[in-house]
């Protein structure tokens, strides 16, 4: 008799609880990092940091969908170029879960100005300026509303990433630090 090795596997994984480990944050490869071919790159790095992706999808942006979403920065002056060019091109949008995922990402991204960003980060590897390849969210809370804001009933998953056995231990994985 075969035994299906599979199946054994699944079914150890199939009921695993990963309490504290449900922290989601909203990612945004902008027009220039789809423009440039780096959508693969970004998830790339995000998915080497233990982040789990919950939803994935393209869009056109709409300057109604735009303006909810900047309203802390629609009165700037430089407001209406940042609309137009987030309105350019499609871009790809990400819900991702983990363990202090909005500190996570915010990490691996660096900081806003891509110029001033660490080199090991997406912006100090792959921008130069404002055209700085992603959007993060900026706290747990944002990422909450900006999931969201992008993303319908149905379209963020819920399921067991059986890599986090190895990227988190026992007691994170249950919710204890």
């Amino acid at each position: 008799m075969a035994i299906n090795y599979s199946l054994i596997l699944y079914m150890a994984f199939e009921n695993i609880q990963f309490e504290g480990l449900y922290e989601k944050t909203l990612v945004i490869v902008k027009p220039d990092g789809v423009q440039r071919g780096l959508v693969g790159e970004v998830i790339r790095r995000l998915e080497l940091k233990g982040l789990k992706i919950v939803g994935l999808k393209m869009a056109q942006l709409n300057p109604d969908k735009l303006r909810e979403h900047y309203a802390h920065l629609a009165e700037k002056p430089f407001y209406p170029g940042l609309e137009g060019f987030m309105m350019k091109n499609p871009v790809v949008i990400m819900a991702l879960e983990g363990k202090g995922a909005v500190e996570a990402v915010r990490l691996i991204a660096g900081v806003t100005n891509a110029g001033k960003a660490d080199g090991g980060t997406i912006r100090g590897d792959l921008a130069m300026g404002m055209c700085n390849v992603i959007h993060c969210s900026d706290s747990p809370e944002n990422g909450q509303i900006e999931v969201k804001r992008f993303f319908n009933d149905g379209e963020v998953f819920n399921y067991d990433k059986t890599e986090y056995l190895h990227v988190y231990m026992e007691d994170e994985r249950a919710g204890l630090r």
